[in-house]
């Protein structure tokens, strides 16, 4: 079919008809930083659905609301679950801590372990219910995990 038989309109709809951000069942535990953000993307998200209104009607722009829509809902439930934790400092590898691993390859690696949507494992972070985190939590300075098949020892817990 050409595109000159096509409505622009079907596409918009199409496009505007966006599937919720799914939402982890796990506690929605962050760190300082990680509600920060939460409270920043909220924000965004405030005003990117009150510009979204204020560009005409919804029919303009359905995508825009669409979006802003959802980012909203996605948001606002992140930000009313999420649960504050403080992190002791009681020489074990705890949420909202950093973790020092040696591998068995000699590599040292520090993961910092987060709420979900704080974890950046490219900038080193990982979420408190990864693998490497539930591996690691609770031990200490010595002792030894498995993760993904490799047996690593804990070096340094901050």
């Amino acid at each position: 079919m050409s595109v000159a038989f096509t409505r622009e309109e079907d596409l918009e709809a199409t496009a505007a008809d966006l599937p919720d951000r799914p939402i982890s069942p796990h506690p929605n535990l962050v760190t300082p930083a990680g509600l920060a953000a939460i409270e920043a993307a909220l924000a965004a998200a405030r005003a990117a659905y009150s510009a979204a209104q204020a560009h005409g009607s919804i029919e303009a722009d359905r995508t825009a609301m669409a979006r802003a829509t959802r980012d909203l809902r996605y948001w606002s439930a992140r930000r009313a679950t999420a649960q504050l934790v403080e992190t002791p400092a009681d020489g074990r590898v705890r949420f909202g801590g950093s973790v020092s691993l040696l591998r068995e390859d000699g590599r040292t690696q520090t993961w910092r372990i987060t709420g979900e949507d704080e974890a950046d494992p490219a900038r080193g972070s990982v979420s408190h219910v990864s693998p490497l985190a539930v591996a690691l939590t609770g031990k200490r300075v010595g002792d030894e995990a498995t993760v993904a098949g490799q047996t690593v020892e804990i070096v340094a817990v901050d």
